[in-house]
C-alpha cells in the first residue's frame, strides 16, 4: 500500500509548492469508513482507470478553497463560483497527472476528466467495497485541512 501512497504524498506536497506557493504539512493517514463524518465543503474527483482502478479526491472547506483559488488567481473570493470550482479541479487534475507518470513503473493509467462536488458536510461515495480508502490529511494555512482520498487497486490479470 505504501508504494502507491508516497507518490501521492510527494506530488501533492509538491503541485502545492509549485503552483500555489503554499506548504503543506502531511498528518496522519487513516482509512475512511462509509459511515466517517466529514466537514468538507467541496471536492475534486478524478477516476482512475488502466491496469488498475480507483479514484483520487481533494477535499476542503469553503475558506481554503476561496484562498487557494486566490492565489492561483490573484483575485479575491467571497464565495464558490464557477473561478473557484475550476480551481479545485485543476489542482486534483495536475496531482492525478503528476501521480500517474509515478505510478505507469507498475501499471499503465488513464485519469477521467475532474468532477466536482459541493455542498456542506458532503460525502464521497466510493465504487467498491474491495478497496480501501486511504486519506492522507495535509495541513494548510493556520488550522485548515485540506484531505487527498485515495482508492486505488491493481487489476488481476
Amino acid at each position: 500500500m505504501e508504494e502507491y501512497i508516497q507518490p501521492f504524498i510527494d506530488v501533492t506536497t509538491s503541485v502545492f509548492k509549485d503552483f500555489l506557493q503554499v506548504d503543506l504539512k502531511p498528518e496522519r493517514i487513516y482509512f475512511v469508513e462509509k459511515d466517517d463524518f466529514h466537514d468538507w465543503d467541496i471536492s475534486g474527483v478524478i477516476g482512475l482507470t488502466g491496469e488498475a482502478i480507483g479514484a483520487v479526491a481533494v477535499s476542503m472547506k469553503t475558506e481554503t478553497a476561496l484562498q487557494l483559488t486566490g492565489l492561483l488567481t490573484g483575485e479575491t473570493y467571497t464565495k464558490v463560483d464557477d473561478e473557484v470550482t475550476d480551481a479545485v479541479g485543476e489542482i486534483i487534475n495536475i496531482i492525478a497527472g503528476n501521480v500517474k507518470k509515478y505510478l505507469e513503473e507498475m501499471f499503465k493509467l488513464v485519469i477521467s476528466l475532474p468532477t466536482i462536488i459541493r455542498g456542506k458536510d458532503h460525502t464521497v461515495v466510493w465504487p467498491s467495497d474491495k478497496t480501501r480508502v486511504v486519506c492522507i490529511p495535509f495541513s494548510i494555512f493556520s488550522g485548515e485541512t485540506v484531505c487527498l482520498s485515495v482508492a486505488i487497486s491493481k487489476l488481476d490479470k
